[in-house]
């Protein structure tokens, strides 16, 4: 068998358990199939994700139910005003053993695991924040000077409510960037609102039935990564992240007017990585502009920070990516 057509096999295997990733989540979660894609390209990638929608949309359902889809260990923490950063990492605390000699052991916190959900971060206080966004960046978590590592899949999706701000603590832009996108979660149409009452309404309860190895999302994430791209396309994607600096000469007037500071270096390398994804996804063996332009959105939308007159005039994020995007 040929390099070429091992590839190719692996491709299409790697397409056939995505699909029957997202058919499993789609027994119990009804809609938002772009949500659940887009989660499931930043898993793949290694990333993390925020979800931002209103109460009641499906968000934490979507994290329980991909943490039933995906074997490993599940996780969620609730954050609060008066949560503390050990709550999170572990502590040391003192056992007594059978010689009877007692010592410090350390007990490790509901971050270790494979799928964390941390339900509402914007809750905690910005300490308790940072001790998970460490952990996040790093695979680690550090107490008293020992080291621990967070082995194999570690993938945290974080929850907010946009609307409810009152006794929140915003994640600064510095710590929003340690995410590899942050997704938008749509209101259902009449349709999909149908499809939830007949599920939540009836004796039946839909289960996840079939459970996928989390080792094999990091094959899979390696597996990612060897798509080669093009450097025209490198050059792209370099292009659309210069792009949303206002001081950049390439940048249009609409972000000269309305942004303050453009997307990090991260920003553009999830993008490729999710492009990468996408392609593959979509049954291609090569990158495309349009894949760049598929998972802009999502991982643009939180690393572009708005000035002034953008706030004041209520222009989003998505309106300058989607201005960038046109221009070129």
């Amino acid at each position: 068998m040929s390099d070429e057509t091992e590839l190719r096999n692996r491709l299409e295997q790697f397409r056939g358990d995505v699909h029957r990733l997202e058919t499993e989540i789609g027994r119990v979660l009804v809609g938002q199939k772009e949500v659940v894609r887009s989660t499931i390209i930043a898993m793949i990638a290694g990333g993390h994700v925020l979800l931002e929608g209103v109460p009641g949309l499906g968000k934490t359902l979507l994290v329980r139910t991909l943490a039933e889809a995906v074997e490993g260990r599940f996780s969620r923490i609730q954050f609060t005003p008066d949560l503390m950063p050990a709550d999170l990492t572990g502590t040391n605390i003192m056992g007594e053993h059978a010689d009877g000699t007692r010592r410090f052991e350390f007990q490790k916190g509901p971050v270790f695991a494979n799928i964390v959900l941390a339900d509402e971060i914007n809750r905690a206080t910005p300490k308790t924040q940072a001790a998970l966004l460490e952990a996040m960046q790093e695979h680690c978590v550090t107490v008293a000077g020992i080291t621990h590592r967070l082995d194999g899949l570690f993938f945290v999706l974080a929850t907010q409510n946009p609307l409810e701000m009152e006794g929140t603590y915003p994640l600064p832009e510095a710590q929003l960037d340690r995410f590899f996108c942050k997704i938008l979660v749509p209101f259902p149409d009449a349709e999909e609102m149908m499809g939830i009452l007949e599920r939540t309404t009836s004796t039946e309860e839909p289960k996840v039935e079939a459970s996928f190895p989390s080792r094999r999302i990091l094959e899979m994430g390696r597996l990612a990564r060897e798509i080669v791209v093009a450097e025209e396309l490198g050059r792209y994607a370099v292009d659309l992240c210069l792009g949303t600096h206002p001081d950049n000469p390439r940048s249009g007037h609409f972000i000269r007017k309305y942004v303050r500071f453009g997307v990090s270096p991260r920003g553009a390398q999830s993008m490729l990585l999710g492009a990468k994804i996408n392609a593959i996804l979509d049954g291609r063996f090569h990158v495309a502009k349009e894949d760049m332009k598929t998972v802009a959105f999502m991982v643009f939308r939180h690393r572009i920070i708005l000035n002034f007159e953008g706030q004041a005039e209520n222009i989003s994020t998505d309106d300058v990516i989607r201005e960038l995007l046109e221009d070129r």
